[in-house]
């Protein structure tokens, strides 16, 4: 019962993050316009791949989840 307790905190506090990014992300400049994000505009079709941003975003949400396990 005490890891239901751990796990259902663990999912609310990343929720919560999610939630807060999704909160403020006018006021984040940088989220999905970092060096490595690739956008391909042509005349009537754009492309974009958010490549650096989804490595950031995998390698903090892996620190996170490696702090809290231990």
């Amino acid at each position: 019962m005490q890891e239901l307790g751990k796990t259902i905190m663990l999912i609310g506090g990343f929720l919560l993050a999610v939630g807060a990014v999704l909160y403020f992300q006018k006021s984040i400049p940088f989220l999905g316009k970092l060096p490595g994000d690739i956008l391909i505009q042509k005349k009537n079709f754009t492309f974009y791949f958010p490549l650096a941003t989804s490595l950031g975003l995998s390698l903090l949400l892996t620190l996170f989840f490696y702090l809290f396990r231990k």
